[in-house]
């Protein structure tokens, strides 16, 4: 599968991913009340390793923290004048194909010394699985999208001085791919076809966080693209009298997987001993993602699609109201633009721009044990699809995706 592909996540079974394109930006549930604003500047807890590890130096002694998120996301597909692939039923719209997934994500701080800090970061940067009823429209073109992944991301931070700190890390990345789809046969009737790969990819993280005032800090952040070279094999399931051989035949295959490098710019600001304010601005380097295409070991090419996605901003704002000593609550708004073009949208990444009003709460249980628990809804703009793959015999999709997610974080977080 040599191709610029998609990151996903361990557990997740959703349609679409909680960020632009493929990336989850769901690593905490304390952020997710912001809807992630501030989120390379606020450094409340040991997640600051994913967010920035300049953080680190603001989080006093060990500490450990551990988040769960619920994610349910709703899309639905309405045709709107598909066309059948030769020879074959046309299908049906297909259940709503959006279905309740965990995510989860750990981390863990301590102290070398006063002025340095390490930690370790167990997440999933990236998250995506497309699934749909097996006799569905748009079956020919993609049935089932998915690549699992898990990130190990030790880091270390410095602080320089009063005003300056900086951090660094290593992500060690895991991805599993799997594509499936069902094959026209023509005359001889309907089969499938599941491709699998595997590998590991490195890349690194770094930031820096800079104490402008007493109450107000700014945070940059950078994370660098993952690649990774897939290995796997192409299995087919074809009908009675269809040999193993040719375009059908069974055989490994290979993939390049390059996951986008990001940078963000955030800001976190204490207003009055009641009120907190934050901010971020992240850039997603997406354009990479050009095409989709699975070559055999040999050369040869299975199938490809072409993407051309563009970059993309997300921009976030977000408050904290404290309001008792053990209590803080928060609120949050974000638009998530989408790095797919309507021309280009396709049956296995159909996402769109997103909308975030996200809610949370902080409760102090006792002096080393907090409880953070986030809530957020996307509002997904609807997403049009005209994929005619006609010349290919597999039919043409054509219609509407109608989506929204929900989002539900719990997270425990405790200092040694």
């Amino acid at each position: 599968m040599k191709k610029k592909f998609l990151g996903f996540v361990v557990f997740t079974t959703s349609v679409s991913a909680q960020a632009a394109g493929f990336a989850l930006i769901e690593q905490n549930a304390s952020g997710l009340g912001n809807a992630y604003a501030g989120a390379a500047a606020v450094a409340e807890d040991a997640s600051t390793i994913f967010f920035n590890p300049a953080g680190m130096t603001y989080i006093k002694g060990s500490q450990g923290v551990g988040a769960i998120h619920f994610i349910k996301p709703n899309a639905e597909f309405n045709n709107q004048g598909s066309v059948n692939a030769v020879g074959q039923p046309l299908g049906d719209e297909g259940p709503n194909a959006g279905n309740l997934a965990l995510v989860p994500n750990a981390y863990y701080k301590t102290d070398l010394n006063e002025n340095i800090k390490i930690g370790l970061g167990i997440n999933v940067p990236f998250g995506l699985k497309t699934e749909y009823d097996k006799e569905w429209i748009g079956r020919f073109q993609g049935d089932m999208s998915e690549l699992k992944t898990v990130n190990f991301n030790p880091a270390i931070a410095f602080k320089v001085n009063d005003k300056l700190s900086l951090g660094f890390g290593i992500s060690a990345m895991w991805a599993e791919a799997t594509l499936t789809r069902a094959v026209n046969f023509g005359g001889a009737g309907q089969g499938s076809v599941n491709i699998k790969g595997d590998d590991w990819g490195f890349g690194y993280n770094l930031g820096a966080i800079y104490q402008a005032t007493t109450d107000t800090r700014i945070g940059i952040a950078y994370r660098s693209k993952v690649e990774q070279h897939l290995d796997g094999d192409a299995k087919f399931r074809r009908p009675a009298g269809v040999p193993n051989a040719g375009a059908a035949a069974d055989g490994d295959v290979t993939a390049d997987v390059s996951l986008p490098a990001s940078l963000s710019l955030s800001a976190f600001s204490q207003l009055n001993d009641k009120w907190e304010l934050m901010g971020d601005v992240t850039w997603t380097r997406w354009s990479q993602f050009e095409r989709l295409a699975v070559y055999r070991n040999n050369g040869a090419l299975l199938t490809e699609t072409i993407e051309n996605w563009e970059n993309t901003m997300r921009y976030s704002v977000g408050v904290n109201y404290l309001y008792s000593e053990k209590i803080k609550l928060r609120g949050g708004l974000a638009y998530d633009e989408e790095a797919i073009k309507d021309e280009f949208r396709t049956v296995r990444i159909p996402g769109n721009d997103r909308k975030w009003v996200s809610l949370g709460a902080s409760y102090q249980m006792n002096p080393t044990s907090r409880f953070d628990v986030g809530y957020v809804h996307l509002f997904i703009s609807d997403a049009s699809i005209d994929d005619n793959q006609i010349a290919r015999n597999n039919g043409r999709v054509r219609g509407e995706y109608e989506g929204s997610v929900d989002i539900l974080s719990l997270q425990y977080t405790h200092n040694f």
